[in-house]
């Protein structure tokens, strides 16, 4: 019976400070990212790596283990077919998921590389760099369709 009287602003409103976290962890995922072409190879570059791949692996688990399922549930809630629109969008993001992971397998400490290996390492970078970008793009589609669309009908129903 409680659960019945909740306005709709109780049930979605701490959906906004999870969304609002999350987008400052990304903040630092990127900033983390556009700082590692420019490190000396050595012991920086693997501090800054270990860095960047933490940060990598907390956004992803993150997206995954908590704001993708509150942004679905949101979705759900309002029955308005945006969760299943939502449900589209979660294996086109799984793609950067896989690419992130087999970077961080291969590169979360990089320990006297070869001249290939950096140039490998430097193309996978960059393609991950794509990878998180589209990614981005898509995470802020499903915001704006299963949180931003139902905010106006968050705040008349409180």
């Amino acid at each position: 019976m409680l659960e019945n009287c909740k306005t709709a602003q109780e049930r979605w409103g701490g959906v906004s400070e999870i969304i609002d976290n999350w987008l400052g962890s990304r903040q630092a995922l990127i900033s983390a990212f556009v700082s590692l072409p420019s490190t000396t190879v050595g012991e920086e570059l693997n501090t800054q790596l270990s860095t960047f791949c933490d940060l990598l692996m907390d956004y992803l688990s993150s997206g995954h283990f908590e704001v993708y399922e509150q942004l679905m549930l949101e979705g759900k809630e309002f029955a308005d077919g945006s969760d299943a629109a939502g449900k589209k969008l979660l294996p086109l993001i799984q793609v950067s998921t896989d690419r992130a992971l087999d970077f961080n397998d291969a590169y979360d400490r990089f320990d006297e590389p070869s001249v290939a290996e950096i140039r490998d390492f430097s193309t996978r970078l960059s393609q991950l760099g794509e990878s998180l970008e589209e990614r981005f793009d898509l995470e802020d589609k499903m915001i704006a369709l299963l949180h931003e669309s139902h905010r106006e009908q968050v705040s008349t129903e409180s």
